[in-house]
């Protein structure tokens, strides 16, 4: 399995890898300016890292319901189905960025959200716990 966990907003992508090693990397964010533009950033990594499953950070509200957020973030799985052909997992996300944000000391917050930094991280965190659901990797046989 190898995963591209996404945290996806409208002016940057945060993403992370991870396979069956079970441990959830940050990559570059797509910070590119036009949608196009990040979208075929988006398709040439998924070619390049040979992904086989989309983590997809899902913005649930406080309260468990799914509000505009979420209802894109459906809609983003479904393109991202058809155009790779591949599963697509939605995770919930909430306070990922709070948690990645919290991490960069507050004087440098804003360069660091520009950068996509925390956009990844937070790719980071959802990955990671897509990937500890999935359980434990089997253990090796010792040879005798």
């Amino acid at each position: 399995m190898r995963c591209l966990g996404i945290d996806y907003g409208t002016r940057r992508i945060g993403l992370s890898y991870g396979d069956d090693l079970g441990v959830a990397t940050p990559l570059p964010a797509i910070v590119a300016a036009a949608p196009e533009q990040r979208w075929t950033a988006l398709a040439a990594l998924v070619a390049q890292r040979r992904v086989t499953d989309l983590v997809l950070g899902y913005p649930l509200n406080m309260d468990d319901t799914a509000g505009p957020k979420a209802k894109e973030a459906e809609a983003l799985a479904g393109r991202l189905r058809a155009e790779f052909g591949l599963p697509v997992h939605l995770v919930d996300e909430r306070l990922t960025s709070y948690e990645a944000e919290s991490t960069i000391a507050k004087g440098q917050r804003r360069a660091v959200r520009a950068s996509g930094l925390i956009d990844s991280r937070a790719a980071t965190l959802i990955l990671q716990d897509f990937l500890d659901q999935q359980g434990s990797p089997p253990p090796v046989a010792e040879s005798e």
